[in-house]
């Protein structure tokens, strides 16, 4: 009787944990950063989508695409005058709505990328949910500025230009746009103050109230970010070390080797001081920063995510 009551108790034991175990539903998949619409990455100056194994948003796009996001790298001129750049954009951003179906798409420029997702959201912001720009000299860079200078001064502007030409081109066809025009004089003129003043005055959605502060945080639908670095030698080790000698043209002021805090503002500013330095700012060299800085693509996973609850 005894041994009959304790099989009946077990097996009703057994019977419960099988319930219970059917009744678990599966692990949940990742959707951290499952945004709404497709985030596209816009590279800098010299920039490319990807060379071989090598993404210049080193590591960014497939943590994206791990916790659910649609991540669409996209090329255009190593260098060339901002609205060229943006005019390429936006038919490669056409030709995706066309091929693919997709409505919007959620904008992330680094460096000179930055204006040309700009232009794109002022042309047509019917196809932009958001703009994210990071270490973008929305107002030009001094290294811009004393590279002008200089070469105006010694007269080799078009010598500077044929040699950066041919390494712009040299990065094109390696990453598959050996088409694309290359004009580094134009890219040079279009980062300068007087250049992206210029531009600025064409396409004003997003910018700052003052000199150093936030911009409205949606303008003409389209919802506006920023961040910047603020650290130039983050690793000895890190061949983007060699900033340090472009950071001395600021002349005291916080920068990234290449831009300056302030001039990196534009829309809601998520946070201007990174410690982290130009090419730290799209994890490069491989992903070498300084010790104990925070992790870039942790910052592209926050910020899909913040996109994601805007509904974006």
């Amino acid at each position: 009787m005894i041994r009959h009551r304790l099989r009946q108790g077990l097996m009703a034991l057994g019977l419960a944990a099988a319930a219970t175990l059917a009744s678990t539903p599966a692990l949940a998949a990742d959707t951290y950063t499952q945004t709404r619409y497709p985030i596209v990455l816009v590279h800098g100056l010299f920039g490319f989508d990807s060379v071989g194994p090598i993404n210049y948003f080193h590591g960014v796009a497939s943590e994206l695409r791990r916790s659910g996001a649609t991540v669409i790298a996209t090329q255009q001129s190593a260098a060339n005058a901002s609205e060229v750049r943006g005019e390429q954009l936006l038919s490669e951003l056409r030709r995706l709505k066309a091929a693919y179906g997709y409505q919007k798409f959620n904008l992330i420029g680094h460096s000179h990328g930055g204006q040309s997702i700009r232009y794109v959201a002022a042309v047509d912001p019917s196809l932009v949910a958001s703009v994210t720009t990071v270490g973008t000299p929305h107002k030009g860079s001094a290294v811009a500025d004393t590279i002008q200078a200089a070469t105006d001064l010694t007269g080799t502007t078009n010598v500077a230009g044929a040699i950066f030409n041919g390494l712009a081109s040299i990065i094109s066809a390696f990453s598959g746009g050996s088409t694309l025009p290359q004009d580094a004089v134009a890219a040079m003129t279009s980062l300068t103050t007087s250049g992206a003043a210029r531009f600025n005055q064409r396409f004003p959605a997003g910018a700052p109230g003052s000199s150093c502060g936030e911009g409205p945080a949606i303008a003409n639908g389209v919802r506006y970010y920023s961040a910047g670095g603020t650290s130039v030698v983050t690793n000895i080790f890190d061949p983007d070390s060699a900033l340090g000698l472009t950071g001395v043209l600021f002349v005291g002021k916080a920068n990234d080797g290449l831009v300056e805090r302030c001039s990196s503002h534009w829309g809601s500013v998520l946070r201007d001081n990174y410690p982290w330095n130009h090419l730290d700012e799209v994890n490069q060299t491989f992903g070498l920063r300084g010790l104990f800085t925070p992790s870039p693509v942790s910052f592209y996973r926050t910020q899909a995510n913040r996109l994601k609850n805007a509904g974006l």
